[in-house]
């Protein structure tokens, strides 16, 4: 065998990490893939691998922007293309928006963004004919690109029009319009810390929320931030910390979890001193939600188990968590996916689920006991209705409103009813990724 002269060419640096943000891209749009699901685990592209933790991060951010601001990326290059998107080549539609979002969006040199989406399309057969197009929209969209967004910066493009009317109609336009505003932005990390949270926050550069929350802008990996191999925090958006606080004192109490994975709300309960029945249907989500129990050094039971079917113990539970499983409408700021993959039939199918729960949870309850149900939705068929419909048919059930003081004194997330309802433009900040909540509903209900 001869010897080869000279040695293969190395990859142009940044190439591989816009190829698997196009890969993953197109699983979410064409395929209906989730993130989670290309990112982590056994179904995780197997690119990921030798991906280093830069570049890693560089794709995470370039696939979250992208579908952040699909719509008006969609208008901006419609705009700049007398012939509309290639629909025969997904490559160069993924690269067309991989470029956009990086000159408008990023902090990437234009000429790199036009460069690198280029050498996409070129090492790609099908698309390789429409490089000299791509260059040629990048170069405009670099001159013309943010004029084409304030044009439309008022229109909400990046919803879905089903759920910007969902949204409109219960919330009202104003508000919709300010909720669909923050979900433009890139939200920060949210931490549930054990103890002396003033102190993390600093060890953190961050700030603590008037929920008590830890709030940073650190990016990166999260294992290798202080305090991680210590068990000393957990991740948990600020929303999703509040319905724990809705049981009060709840130390040598029993409490079950019956949709608990990963465990945020199993190791709010244990931290708080409550024995816990952490309940999951997945084996695989158990054990990740045992994992973190155990770098937490917290303590809970826990079952594989459909809830719906648990007959559970004999004598009941002091208290009933449900975080059902929902549309997850509310999580959209840090899952900009779901905004694309779900449809509007889904709520329907969503909430013949949560009213089962519901019920059994009932059953599992103690005289006296208190369950707390929320969901991850911006829906009401997921929040104040699926309540209503629950206390119509449950007459030992009554709803005990939330107080402002049980929730930092933030009365703007508590209803009319005396629910909890978050919205994505809640806690407002000047620097606007240090604002902003998850959307979550949550009520409060005692068995008499």
């Amino acid at each position: 065998m001869p010897s080869q002269r000279f040695a293969p060419p190395s990859e142009v640096p940044g190439l591989a990490a816009r190829r698997i943000a196009a890969d993953i891209v197109d699983g979410v749009l064409h395929k209906h893939r989730t993130l989670d699901d290309q990112l982590d685990g056994s179904g995780a592209h197997p690119g990921l691998k030798t991906l280093a933790d830069r570049d890693r991060a560089l794709m995470r951010r370039l696939v979250a922007t992208i579908l952040r601001r699909l719509g008006t990326l969609g208008h901006v290059l419609s705009r700049l293309l007398d012939k509309g998107i290639p629909s025969d080549a997904p490559r160069a539609q993924s690269a067309l928006l991989i470029g956009a979002a990086q000159i408008l969006w990023m902090d990437v040199p234009d000429h790199a963004a036009v460069d690198l989406s280029v050498r996409l399309v070129q090492s790609d057969r099908r698309a390789a004919r429409y490089a000299g197009l791509v260059n040629a929209v990048l170069r405009r969209c670099a001159r013309e690109g943010q004029a084409l967004v304030e044009e439309v910066a008022t229109q909400s493009l990046d919803l879905p029009p089903w759920l910007l009317a969902r949204w409109s109609a219960h919330y009202g336009e104003a508000t919709a319009r300010d909720m669909a505003l923050a979900l433009g932005h890139e939200p920060s990390l949210d931490l549930t810390v054990k103890s002396d949270a003033a102190q993390w926050a600093t060890r953190l550069h961050g700030e603590v929320l008037p929920t008590g929350s830890v709030r940073t802008l650190l990016h990166g990996s999260v294992t290798m931030l202080p305090g991680f191999a210590e068990g000393q925090w957990w991740v948990q958006d600020a929303a999703a910390a509040l319905p724990v606080r809705l049981f009060g004192d709840i130390k040598g109490k029993s409490i079950a979890d019956l949709c608990a994975a990963p465990g945020g709300k199993t190791a709010q309960l244990a931290l708080a001193g409550a024995h816990v029945t952490a309940l999951d249907r997945s084996p695989a989500r158990v054990a990740r939600l045992r994992e973190n129990l155990t770098r937490l050094s917290l303590q809970a039971e826990t079952v594989v188990a459909d809830a719906v079917e648990w007959t559970g113990p004999a004598e009941g539970f002091d208290g009933i968590l449900i975080d059902a499983p929902c549309t997850s409408t509310g999580t959209i700021r840090r899952h900009p996916d779901v905004a694309w993959l779900r449809q509007e039939s889904d709520v329907a199918a969503m909430t013949v689920l949560q009213q089962r729960l519901l019920r059994k949870s009932v059953s599992l309850l103690k005289p006296g006991g208190t369950l707390v149900y929320c969901t991850c939705s911006l829906e009401p068929e997921e929040g104040e209705q699926a309540i209503a419909t629950l206390v119509a048919a449950e007459p030992a059930l009554r709803r005990v409103p939330i107080e402002a003081s049980e929730v930092c004194g933030l009365s703007e997330i508590i209803t009319k009813e005396g629910d909890l309802r978050t919205l994505p433009s809640h806690l407002p900040h000047a620097d606007p990724k240090l604002g902003g909540l998850d959307g979550f509903f949550a009520a409060r209900l005692v068995k008499s």
